[in-house]
């Protein structure tokens, strides 16, 4: 699967998630031009936004999502924009670096789905890390 992401060309954890979909049988290519652009046109509220912003089948990524969640994502099609970890939760892919002692804070990955009629977008749990 290919997976077209893009970050801000200094952002060392993004990378990290690269390197953890390239392990999970992702083909990544980088635009290393921020993502505050790509992500407001595809229509994803800064509320919701983290480092970097990603394409995989159709479908958004923000943030770190776990590979094995967007293995999920591509295989049951839900009607939706994507997933997102908002923010930068240590313990999810590429903030769980050495420097971090192991540590692992609770995060969600949320779906996110927009609404055909009035454009308005809500999330629910996809996948709760505890």
């Amino acid at each position: 699967n290919a997976v077209e992401v893009w970050k801000d060309p200094s952002c060392g954890c993004c990378q990290d998630w690269i390197d953890h979909m390239q392990a999970n049988g992702f083909k990544v290519t980088v635009h290393e031009t921020g993502n505050a652009a790509v992500r407001a046109k595809l229509g994803l509220p800064q509320r919701l936004g983290s480092c970097h912003t990603a394409l995989v089948g159709g479908y958004l990524l923000e943030g770190h999502v776990p590979a094995a969640d967007v293995h999920k994502l591509l295989k049951e099609k839900p009607k939706a924009l994507g997933l997102t970890v908002p923010g930068m939760p240590v313990g999810s892919p590429g903030m769980d670096g050495p420097a971090y002692n192991g540590r692992k804070d609770p995060y969600d990955v949320l779906l996110v789905t927009r609404n055909v009629m009035n454009s308005d977008v809500s999330t629910r749990v996809f996948t709760s890390y505890r």
